[in-house]
């Protein structure tokens, strides 16, 4: 009898750890689940109603995202006013103004998603970010996968993003600060997969169209500024050069970024009668200071905190 009972202890000891086991173990990582949805973002077509939360101002907006022969597009279509339609095609987002046919076109370095911007190999987030799986969750009538991404210190916000469990396509993404309060939200009331979906050409009117941002390259081993303050996982991406017809000079521009936050370092000629000092709208900081005649401006989707950090780290060779 007692070897009877010991082996059924025995038993239920295994099935007890391996329950535990079970409950405490995901079945997917959440690191995969990003790369996931990194690929669906990328490969799939799809199209939604989107409500975006910026600067406290709610826009919605009809989103597209298109493939047609390996090249990807994005569209935004205003649901009130102003009436506007944004394309982008890789590295050039043209914003279409439909009341007056008007047309800006910005050339970007980079090309960077409308709904939420991440590394290919999300890997790299770990040396800035706690990365944990949490409770699933409902959005837009869909299961969600919920994956909270929490920075290692303080120069960074907190993500927190809702996955489709069967398409990996984001449904809603947060910015929270140190609080867990949102200060940027995105958040689709629809979205559908679909077969397929034809890239669009915006009929602009070539003596509508003002050009911005149109960047050269001018290369990091060309960087005249030496920074001692950048926080783990920031690494400097391009040193680009731009001319602002309106105001008639050169503006620089260094890009940092961890894979998921961004700081710009502008630089320029100490223009006349500008603003010194920090500017916040949203999640965005702006600091800027002056040094050796030159108006050197400090700026991301990350804290106040990172941005004077960097600033004050800033010096010319």
């Amino acid at each position: 009898m007692t070897i009877v009972r010991a082996l059924l202890c025995s038993i239920t000891l295994i099935w007890s750890l391996m329950s535990v086991a079970e409950e405490t173990q995901p079945s997917v990582q959440p690191i995969t689940l990003l790369s996931q949805m990194t690929r669906a973002m990328a490969n799939l077509n799809y199209s939604g109603v989107v409500a975006i939360l910026k600067n406290e101002k709610l826009d919605t907006l009809k989103y597209f995202h298109s493939v047609q022969n390996g090249v990807e597009q994005e569209r935004l279509l205003s649901l009130n006013s102003p009436l506007r339609e944004v394309v982008r095609n890789g590295e050039v987002v043209s914003c279409l103004f439909i009341s007056n046919n008007s047309a800006i076109i910005d050339h970007k370095p980079v090309g960077q998603s409308f709904l939420q911007d991440f590394p290919k190999d999300p890997e790299i987030l770990d040396k800035a970010y706690v990365i944990t799986l949490e409770e699933e969750a409902q959005i837009a009538m869909q299961a969600a996968d919920v994956i909270l991404l929490k920075p290692r210190d303080q120069y960074r916000y907190t993500r927190k993003l809702w996955l489709a469990k069967d398409t990996h396509l984001p449904l809603k993404v947060e910015v929270q600060d140190f609080t867990g309060g949102t200060l940027e939200q995105l958040v689709f009331t629809e979205l559908q997969v679909l077969g397929s979906l034809n890239n669009v050409e915006l009929k602009i009117d070539p003596q509508q169209v003002q050009h911005i941002h149109e960047f050269e390259d001018v290369g990091l081993d060309k960087l005249p500024i030496t920074l001692k303050n950048i926080p783990t996982g920031f690494e400097k991406k391009f040193f680009n050069r731009t001319h602002l017809h309106s105001a008639n000079t050169q503006v620089h521009q260094l890009l940092l970024s961890d894979g998921l936050s961004s700081v710009s370092i502008y630089m320029e000629k100490m223009p006349k009668n500008y603003h010194v000092g920090l500017q916040s709208s949203g999640a965005v900081n702006s600091l800027s200071r002056v040094i050796d005649d030159y108006l050197i401006i400090v700026m991301g989707d990350v804290p106040a905190a990172t941005t004077d950090f960097i600033a004050q780290g800033i010096s010319f060779h």
